[in-house]
């Protein structure tokens, strides 16, 4: 199937784009590879992905993704602006949270729960409100789930990974359960909505 990277929305305003925390565990990344390969890069959203990483993991992410979008993808660093038509990447051993346009990077305390895509999610909820976007892709556990809900609240858009898309269907099935959850999709047709969404919201 042809890539719809040519599509030329309008790009929001800097202080209106929209900015998508997109959630994802185990099987993820072939999730993030089918939703890229898809979503074109002028879309005017900005991404940020919140995969659950091992502490001495070194992810070569930013490389895989990369072969997939022509957007720039990035590791987040403490303090760096979100910018439209960008990707950002959470370090190992850090929880990422979003404020004033920047992300901002934390250690996460070892040894206890620690859910680093509720974290981002509800920071996003709280800073830009109805620009706020909630994806929820392959995953075991529940990180997640408060975090769409927190979109919600605030008047953004939920979208979960179709659990029968889904290698690990864990995360896909418990934010479905919450109630809040926009719309149910392949990775591929996620990319189809954000773009619509972007372009008519």
């Amino acid at each position: 199937m042809a890539q719809k990277n040519e599509s030329t929305p309008e790009m929001q305003a800097k202080d209106e784009m929209f900015i998508a925390g997109i959630g994802a565990s185990a099987g993820g990344l072939e999730a993030l590879q089918q939703f890229f390969r898809f979503m074109p890069s002028n879309s005017g959203i900005g991404f940020v992905v919140i995969q659950h990483l091992a502490p001495d993991y070194k992810s070569l992410m930013a490389d895989i993704l990369s072969k997939y979008t022509q957007m720039p993808v990035k590791q987040a660093e403490n303090g760096m602006l979100v910018e439209p038509n960008s990707v950002y990447l959470i370090p190992p051993k850090k929880n990422i949270t979003f404020h004033n346009g920047r992300l901002f990077l934390k250690d996460y305390i070892h040894g206890l729960l620690n859910h680093p895509i509720d974290i981002f999610l509800n920071s996003l909820a709280e800073e830009i409100h109805e620009h706020s976007i909630g994806v929820i892709l392959s995953g075991t556990g529940s990180d997640g789930t408060n975090g769409i809900k927190a979109i919600k609240e605030k008047g953004g858009l939920t979208i979960v990974q179709d659990p029968l898309t889904a290698k690990f269907d864990g995360m896909p099935k418990s934010a479905i359960s919450t109630g809040v959850t926009d719309y149910i999709l392949s990775p591929k047709n996620i990319a189809d909505e954000l773009l619509h969404y972007s372009q008519y919201k």
